[in-house]
């Protein structure tokens, strides 16, 4: 009946009172502020410093962030020989997808660098984008080959 429609519970709230007293916790300035600027609308004065040359200004700019550095993840010859010890692994071909599934990948998005510490004892077959000369030296000496993405 339309006689009897009304909002469901919570549909309305009521607004806060402001104006009505200290008591109200929103009287006097109304949770305006103070006069003069800061009571207007329109107001920007970060960093202003009441007309002092502002810290962003008196302090010199220092470096850059290179937009075409290239992050790695990074895994060691270490980390591999523990793989094949734990046999986590069940041949000694090792790629990306297989570091991926093992969670040595913090970003699938980041390239894979293989770094030289540790020992090796196996001989394996390992797809990287790029390797250290150290990594690539132990790798071929046990008869293993090291390819690049």
């Amino acid at each position: 009946m339309l006689n009897l429609l009304k909002d469901n519970p919570g549909a309305r709230k009521k607004s806060k009172a402001l104006g009505r007293g200290i008591g109200s916790g929103k009287g006097k300035t109304s949770a305006r502020g103070g006069k003069g600027q800061t009571a207007r609308s329109g107001v920007a004065i970060n960093g202003f410093e009441g007309g002092q040359t502002p810290i962003h200004r008196r302090l010199p700019k220092r470096g850059f962030n290179n937009i075409n550095k290239i992050v790695y993840n990074v895994i060691n010859l270490q980390d591999i020989q523990n793989i094949i010890n734990d046999k986590m692994i069940a041949s000694n071909d090792i790629n990306e997808d297989t570091l991926k599934n093992l969670g040595f990948l913090s970003k699938r998005d980041k390239k894979i660098k293989l770094l030289g510490k540790g020992q090796l004892d196996f001989k394996i077959s390992i797809r990287v984008h790029a390797v250290s000369i150290s990594a690539k030296a132990t790798i071929e000496a046990l008869g293993g080959v090291v390819e690049i993405i």
